[in-house]
């Protein structure tokens, strides 16, 4: 081993200190991601720097048009199509991914002949390749636990509008439009004031219960 590494010119000795710890790295991502020990636990997404903003900013709308809301318990998408467009190549996953490749590409350019320059090159560019696929299938995942069940105890905070009039003193259900989880939803819900909060009242989610909303004027 020493006399093989003795053998080795700078530059390929600097490729193998890149390839080494990288591999290991993007080895044990691997094993923990399969486990669930890492980015694949669940709740968790992929990877916590994906750069996908999800937070949503809060609701100030006019008293909604009831002809051009959605029926009861329909839940709609009230995201653009431009969002989540946006992704960040520099993260742990693309980084690692970035450094095996580009080292092993130019490792096995070298060895095989080629110039040092183009080999560097082209692992380099192999190299970006791969951050970029790391940082779609990020971006994808994202977008797949995005999209899946609505949890209404994400909403506990949130501001929205009422649509159907909510009865005083937990009495009755009404219905509310807000944003969780970046879709916009009509949903249940309930109040505990002593006055009913009437259609285009500002509210603020403050718990759940089943399926419906508790939730309090949020007037100024």
């Amino acid at each position: 081993m020493a006399a093989w590494w003795e053998g080795l010119d700078t530059t390929l000795r600097f490729l193998y200190c890149i390839a080494a710890p990288s591999t290991l790295i993007l080895i044990i991502q691997t094993l923990m991601s399969l486990l669930g020990g890492m980015d694949g636990g669940g709740g968790s997404n992929f990877s916590d720097t994906s750069g996908l903003d999800l937070d949503t900013p809060d609701l100030d709308f006019d008293a909604p048009d009831l002809g051009d809301l959605p029926d009861a318990d329909v839940y709609t998408d009230g995201s653009s199509h431009g969002d989540g467009t946006l992704f960040r190549l520099f993260t742990l996953q693309g980084i690692v991914a970035f450094l095996t490749v580009f080292s092993w590409s130019a490792i096995g350019g070298i060895s095989a002949g080629a110039p040092e320059t183009g080999s560097i090159l082209i692992g380099a560019a192999l190299g970006a390749a791969a951050m970029l696929a790391i940082a779609k299938l990020v971006k994808m995942t994202s977008k797949l636990a995005e999209n899946g069940t609505i949890d209404l105890k994400n909403g506990i905070g949130e501001r929205g509008q009422v649509y159907i009039i909510i009865p005083a003193n937990g009495d009755g259900a009404g219905k509310v439009m807000l944003k969780i989880q970046s879709s916009l939803i009509e949903c249940s819900a309930i109040t505990r004031e002593s006055a009913a909060l009437r259609t285009g009242t500002p509210v603020r989610v403050i718990d759940v219960v089943g399926d419906t909303l508790v939730v309090e004027c949020d007037e100024g």
